[in-house]
């Protein structure tokens, strides 16, 4: 099975649990692999975030049931998951532009579609790697708040501004870093960083780990977004490792960048 199956996999069990609690250690088993891993394969491939789409499958059936069946909101709610009719009413409304007590036969609803991925995609890029084993790291940086729609345009901007206003102070930007939003799906901050104690910048601090190492000889923001794209879309499903849930780092030395990501 290749992972466009093993991700058929999950939009189909997901449209058949919509009314129930989605358990996600269920669905990382369709890829055979952690959930943290499964849950960054999701949302670099399809686009959307595994929450997002839940969320967006839910609200579009819901829709549907109004339109078609006249049920009461509040059992609508609690048939997709949600706590009450209030959060319910304020999702279907941001989602539909309608609220849904005004719902009727002539309303234009909005629908979002199961997934479904192409079986057929042959994985024919070779990257080459290494796996090193990194000791602890002490960092410290400033970053700005972005988003997966964003980060492509955010990052090399924010990177171009930090290194002009410190380089006569700090010397180099040594590394890059992306974080990601409480459920771990979606892109929350990128990071410019230094390897010496800088007492005005955020100290953070990166556990010894094992890490898949990506030599790219270039430092320009589009080779690095080409390599981080074939890893997460080509790489990963082809090999399945479970990504640690650390943060992956760009290390800017020599002119070249090494894209780093931590295994288990």
């Amino acid at each position: 099975m290749n992972i466009y199956e093993g991700l058929n996999k999950i939009t189909k069990y997901i449209d058949e649990h919509l009314e129930e609690s989605i358990d996600y250690e269920t669905l990382a088993k369709f890829l055979g692999i952690n959930v943290y891993t499964m849950k960054r394969l999701f949302t670099m491939i399809a686009g959307i975030t595994l929450s997002e789409y839940i969320r967006k499958r839910r609200l579009s059936n819901a829709g549907f049931d109004l339109y078609e069946e006249n049920q009461k909101i509040i059992d609508i709610a609690v048939k997709y998951q949600y706590n009450n009719a209030t959060s319910f009413s304020r999702a279907f409304e941001k989602f539909h532009g309608i609220k849904p007590s005004l719902v009727n036969q002539k309303t234009k609803l909005k629908n979002f579609p199961r997934i479904i991925f192409n079986e057929d995609v042959k994985i024919t890029t070779e990257l080459d790697y290494e796996i090193i084993t990194l000791d602890e790291m002490n960092l410290y940086g400033i970053g700005i708040s972005t988003n997966n729609e964003k980060i492509g345009y955010d990052a090399p901007i924010f990177f171009k501004e930090t290194k002009n206003k410190y380089i006569n102070k700090y010397g180099k930007v040594k590394y890059g870093m992306i974080t990601y939003d409480i459920d771990r799906e979606a892109t929350q901050k990128y990071y410019c960083l230094y390897d010496k104690v800088i007492n005005e910048f955020e100290h953070i601090i990166i556990p010894k780990s094992k890490w898949l190492k990506f030599r790219i000889n270039s430092q320009h923001a589009k080779d690095i977004q080409e390599i981080a794209h074939k890893f997460y879309e080509e790489f990963l499903p082809s090999v399945k490792y479970n990504l640690k849930e650390i943060p992956e780092l760009e290390y800017y030395h020599d002119d070249v960048t090494d894209f780093l990501v931590a295994i288990y």
